[in-house]
């Protein structure tokens, strides 16, 4: 098949174009920085622009006329929108629907994968999780408003249009890649300074909240199955259905590297809402055949792994 993807030098798709590689799809790939010739993402067609630049995301989709389109662009940062909630808005919504008003005009004959998130879902309490889709949304920040209105736009496209549009609202990203300006991977990568004496303590936010981690390369599988079976203008929890905070998981981190649990609380990493516990429910994934892969002790030991290897280099 003839795969478009949005953000496709970002952490799920550097992960969903190495899989979709060695299946033997032809892949298509935007993003706003040109990956190295050498690199994983050597082979593709890539595609150095910005989504915002509808004319030429109109004769990009008129020339390659893919058969499914995987959309990852996104300021995907709750902590960032909080510093930059104009930016954040538009990088979300306004891309994706120059995106889908662009397959509409062209009456390109496609899937598209709209990627929500669950902070859409809002401040939970524990009678809430795990949460179903059927759930009301209440967005808290200014990130989930800006998920929660590609998500409608997504429904007005899919049932005003026509558009052949599936939903995800996925939970929180994790595995060897990711960057540091997330909350697990910034532990690992602390952790593994401070094991080699670099820095003596691991700077955090509030580790109380809970949260449904999945690894990444379960992430991609996700998405495949949705591509694949799921039912057009249909929103699907992207997770695994279990909860751990991240105090737990930062316990893990130390006692895998063998250091003392040195927390410092830092004030610029706490939010001015924060959801305590966000747990999914994923029976309508699963109906669609998605089994996990990787429990949160894996996804861990391997992100481990990885920055040790990246700080070595």
């Amino acid at each position: 098949m003839n795969y478009l993807i949005t953000g496709a030098t970002g952490f799920v798709g550097t992960h969903f174009i190495r899989d979709l590689k060695s299946r033997g799809h032809t892949i298509h790939g935007i993003g706003t920085h040109v990956p190295s010739p050498s690199g994983e993402l050597a082979g593709i067609g890539f595609h150095s622009m910005s989504l915002m630049d509808y004319k030429s995301l109109h004769t990009l989709l008129k020339d390659i006329q893919p058969d499914q389109i995987v959309h990852l662009a996104s300021a995907s940062s709750v902590a960032a929108s909080w510093e930059s909630p104009n930016a954040c808005f538009v990088n979300n919504t306004n891309i994706f629907l120059n995106l889908v008003e662009a397959v509409r005009e062209l009456k390109l004959r496609c899937r598209v994968l709209s990627v929500g998130s669950s902070e859409e879902y809002g401040v939970l309490t524990e009678k809430d999780v795990p949460i179903r889709e059927d759930h009301s949304l209440a967005p808290a920040s200014p990130y989930a408003v800006a998920r929660v209105a590609q998500e409608q736009l997504s429904q007005v496209y899919s049932r005003g249009y026509g558009l052949d549009i599936v939903c995800t609202r996925s939970f929180n990203h994790i595995g060897p890649g990711q960057s540091e300006r997330f909350v697990v991977s910034s532990f690992v990568k602390q952790a593994v300074a401070v094991s080699r004496k670099q820095q003596k303590e691991i700077f955090v936010g509030r580790i109380d909240i809970v949260r449904d981690f999945i690894d990444v390369r379960d992430v991609i599988q996700a998405y495949a199955v949705i591509l694949e079976k799921g039912k057009p203008g249909q929103v699907y929890n992207v997770c695994t259905g279990k909860g751990h905070s991240l105090q737990d998981v930062l316990e893990h981190i130390c006692r895998r590297l063998d250091i003392p649990m040195a927390a410092k609380t830092k004030d610029a990493l706490l939010r001015p809402v924060e959801n305590r516990m966000i747990v999914g429910e994923n029976a309508q994934l699963r109906a669609l055949g998605f089994q996990p892969q990787y429990d949160l002790s894996k996804s861990l030991d391997d992100m481990i792994a990885w920055w040790q290897n990246q700080i070595s280099a």
